[in-house]
């Protein structure tokens, strides 16, 4: 489970998309997590699908590694989809066992929150693995620039996302070596009931938060020595700068925005309770 977790890893490739400014990437990702919850419709999420499908290919990234990503949260996507199945009482019935009751907008409701967790998720790894850290956090200390005027640290801000997405890959290494050593020793992770797996967690959890702190503490002192001090009249050894690929972009998410808003709001399209 530890290495299904993809969450703040660089996949390195040539494509189209990793070459883009990462301001780009930032914007275009949140337009795209926001049309998920612009329309309602089979159709809007049918046209979501091709651009997301599109995105991935145009990215070289393996599609199994990105789907790799959605392990750990299985369980989150499972309980969301039945909570939403079975508590929703608005709608026509279509089962009905026991205490439990499942009617047509319950059952739209899961399903298109399934769909919309499952490419919430996708479209956010997509920008993590084409994006290197440090062009992560250039983007978005330029996209928060005017938050300086009121007094906001954008600079910091922005330098403690990119450690902690640093430190996220680091950490899940530093965990899965703590935990094959604490099974080497006889440990055992897996049996018991709730309370026992907790309590087996202590002798993973105390080095793991050792481990963090040190790290912690070596990379203040590395920065100290390097007479860090903040963003300050610091200057990009590789500054942003649009290009046309750049622009290209905009204007395909912006019409791809345009598209899904009218056709998810306005086209009738129905299949069966969608």
């Amino acid at each position: 489970m530890i290495r299904d977790i993809t969450i703040g890893q660089y996949y390195p490739a040539k494509s189209v998309i990793h070459r883009l400014d990462p301001r780009v990437k930032i914007v275009c990702t949140l337009l795209f997590l926001i049309s998920l919850f612009l329309q309602n419709s089979i159709l809007g999420y049918v046209i979501a699908t091709l651009f997301l499908g599109a995105v991935i290919c145009a990215s070289r990234v393996p599609l199994k590694f990105i789907v790799k990503g959605l392990k750990p949260v299985i369980m989150l996507l499972m309980i969301t989809v039945l909570f939403n199945l079975f508590l929703t009482r608005e709608g026509s019935e279509l089962i009905h066992i026991w205490i439990f009751r499942i009617t047509d907008k319950g059952l739209r409701i899961a399903v298109y929150m399934a769909i919309r967790l499952t490419y919430l998720i996708m479209g956010s790894s997509i920008m993590t693995f084409t994006t290197t850290p440090n062009s992560l956090t250039d983007g978005i200390e330029k996209l928060l620039h005017p938050l300086n005027k009121i007094k906001v640290p954008v600079h910091e801000v922005a330098m403690m996302m990119s450690i902690a997405l640093r430190f996220i890959p680091i950490l899940l290494e530093e965990t899965d070596k703590i935990m094959k050593a604490q099974i080497a020793r006889g440990a055992d992770l897996e049996s018991g009931n709730i309370i026992q797996k907790a309590k087996a967690m202590i002798p993973i959890l105390v080095p793991l938060f050792v481990s963090a702190f040190r790290r912690a503490n070596d990379l203040a002192m590395a920065m100290e020595a390097r007479c860090y001090r903040g963003g300050d009249g610091r200057t990009k050894m590789k500054p942003l700068v649009y290009h046309g690929r750049d622009r290209a972009a905009y204007v395909v998410t912006v019409a791809y925005m345009v598209l899904i808003f009218c056709v998810g709001r306005y086209v009738p399209f129905h299949i069966w309770i969608f």
